[in-house]
């Protein structure tokens, strides 16, 4: 017995040694965003010490500290002579104001008093992002019969959707689909109006949900699409599939807030383009896609970045169709997860551009060529409006970084909705499973290689549960191994106790790669470990509920089980189960837990399976007894 004692002590002190080791780790100061913030902020102003050039408008953004008042800002226009206007409803409270130039001062000037003021956070130059020339001219798909497609997806034009077989979607939408997680669509929007003004979306996003988004373009709440560049964005993330008609989109189930900041002709405004972002940090969305961009650094953008990634969402960005060994804005900000764009052939397309910043490939198409030969050009293919023409709708094949980009925010989804939420942990999860066609572990090119969803998802869905299982067994091995045990708790407590651990830890994870799993919340729940039910009752925006994710349920079932002699060998079985998901969370980083400080996460799980484990040993005790 006292052997047992100084084990179950040793194991609680690798315990407390590895929560202060994963506190130090967590304590580091970044130290990378603030050096690549100063060279950023140098570059402009060395680019506004002459004329603004043409990608920059000839008004300041001038962000104001969160805590500046009206007296502050009427005190601000006096001194220097300009009126400052809020960029959107939302600016005032993000302090984010535009200005014309002085009357009084020159540009440069004006700019270095700004910054030496107190109340002034950044100031710079507007800048002008776009849509790059090569996705403003797509190609019709033209194909005499709509080939009849049996099986899963029925949609009959994915056929034509290579892209979709080059990163393993076939196989991932058995694992997960998405369900529930908010993909924000940051672009020309994604819905249009009719002649009579009604709001209805294209054909093939009919079943798609949506949720509020906003026009910063024209200051309104509906972002209607009327260029067509968003909405097949939006597509290839969360077309409606398997409806019999048209094509599928990757993250089948999620859902796609559309958010507006470039214009009919594919321009827009980095105010715009900052609001949009925390805008959609602000309103739940796990995932933002900005396939947009341009060669000019901007803070504020880089600040509205930082700030999606700190309320925990992965900022999927198109590197550019420069062709060039750089990577464009936003994609090369620090927190962005930038995507190069690749061909059928799996090469790196002549127009992606490349550098060290690189994260991910996807597909991006090629219009210029047909190298599978189905008579149709490579581009990639979803349903959205005609060019400027909101009222009609085709299918078009598009090729960029652009249509990059939704592909690994379509994935990212799919990996949020198997219940990873931290974007560090997505980010790690997609670069981890990525296939190199060159077999290189990272290059400037591909960064990790290719994303793949069916590995991606297996190894969350999978790898992850058989190891929360494996992780439950040695726990029940630790502390209740002993043959004297296990022949006085009988074979009744031996059954009840495994089949808790499997339920507490990680449930049936291994049947959606069969594709056996039911669809719904109750096959989510059947997949998961009892923590993880939080996603399937409340949805992907309230994983890691602190309720669920924590000593609180299992406790609450051992008391109302402890009456019942039979069920003791399940509620230690559950007990155990539920510390393992916990401890496997703690140390793999990748579930923020709500209403705890992120630093804290690593601790606060350690000590409710700590919990969970005593409680275990003190019902098995009695069972024994």
């Amino acid at each position: 017995m006292a052997k047992k004692k100084r084990l179950v002590l040793c194991f609680f002190g690798l315990l407390l040694t590895a929560v202060l080791v994963y506190l130090w780790y967590q304590g580091r100061e970044d130290t990378s965003y603030q050096h690549l913030l100063a060279q950023e902020a140098s570059a402009q102003e060395a680019s506004t010490s002459s004329a603004a050039p043409s990608d920059l408008s000839d008004e300041l953004l001038i962000d104001l500290h969160n805590d500046a008042s009206a007296k502050d800002v009427r005190e601000l226009e006096r001194r220097y002579g300009i009126k400052l206007r809020p960029n959107s409803r939302f600016s005032w409270a993000e302090r984010l104001f535009r200005s014309k130039l002085s009357p009084k001062l020159k540009g440069l000037t004006l700019i270095k008093k700004l910054r030496a003021e107190a109340l002034v956070e950044r100031v710079e130059f507007d800048a002008i992002y776009g849509l790059p020339p090569l996705e403003r001219s797509p190609l019709p798909l033209r194909t005499a019969v709509d080939p009849s497609h049996e099986g899963f997806p029925n949609d009959p034009k994915v056929i034509y959707q290579w892209h979709l077989d080059q990163i393993g979607m076939r196989s991932a939408w058995k694992r997960g689909q998405g369900e529930g997680v908010i993909v924000a669509v940051i672009d020309t929007g994604v819905a249009y109006k009719d002649h009579a003004g009604k709001f209805k979306q294209v054909p093939d996003l009919a079943q798609t949900e949506f949720v509020a988004g906003y026009d910063f373009v024209n200051d309104h709440e509906f972002a209607l699409d009327d260029h067509g560049h968003g909405t097949h964005v939006a597509g290839t993330i969360a077309q409606s599939t398997h409806n019999g008609i048209g094509v599928a989109g990757v993250a089948i189930h999620a859902k796609i807030m559309p958010l507006k900041v470039l214009s009919a002709r594919g321009f827009g405004n980095v105010a715009d383009i900052a609001e949009a972002i925390r805008f959609a940090a602000d309103h739940g969305a796990k995932v933002i896609n900005m396939s947009l961009g341009g060669p000019r650094a901007s803070s504020i953008l880089a600040s509205a970045v930082k700030y999606a990634h700190g309320k925990g969402v992965l900022v999927v960005c198109a590197a550019g169709n420069d062709g060039r060994a750089k990577v464009g804005y936003p994609a090369a900000y620090p927190y962005a997860f930038a995507v190069s764009a690749t061909q059928f052939d799996r090469t790196v397309t002549f127009y992606s551009n490349t550098g060290k910043q690189i994260a991910l490939a996807a597909p991006g198409g090629n219009t210029r060529v047909d190298q599978n030969n189905d008579g149709m050009p490579d581009g990639v293919l979803q349903n959205t409006i005609k060019i400027s023409k909101p009222l009609e709708n085709d299918y078009l094949l598009f090729m960029g970084t652009s249509m990059a980009a939704p592909h690994v925010a379509g994935v990212a989804a799919l990996v949020v909705g198997a219940g990873v939420t931290k974007p560090d942990a997505v980010a790690k999860v997609l670069t981890s499973t990525a296939i190199h066609p060159k077999g290189a572990e990272r290059d400037d090119r591909y960064g990790a290689g290719i994303v793949n969803a069916d590995a991606a998802l297996a190894k969350v869905r999978g790898s992850w549960g058989g190891q929360q299982l494996g992780l439950a067994a040695g726990l029940m091995f630790l502390l209740f191994g002993g043959l004297a045990w296990r022949r006085q708790l009988g074979l009744r407590f031996g059954v009840g106790a495994a089949f808790g651990a499997l339920l507490g830890s990680s449930g049936f994870f291994f049947l959606p790669a069969f594709g056996l799993a039911p669809e719904g919340a109750a096959g989510a729940m059947l997949v998961s470990g009892l923590p993880a039910w939080d996603q399937a009752l409340f949805g992907a925006i309230n994983h890691g509920n602190p309720l669920f994710y924590s000593a609180l349920i299992p406790l609450l079932l051992a008391v109302g089980l402890y009456g019942a002699p039979r069920l003791r060998g399940l509620t230690v079985g559950l007990l155990i189960g539920v510390a393992a998901h916990l401890l496997f969370f703690a140390f793999f980083s990748a579930v923020n837990i709500a209403w705890v400080p992120n630093v804290l996460d690593g601790a606060y799980l350690v000590l409710n399976a700590m919990i969970c484990l005593f409680v275990a040993a003190g019902v098995a005790l009695r069972a024994r007894s």
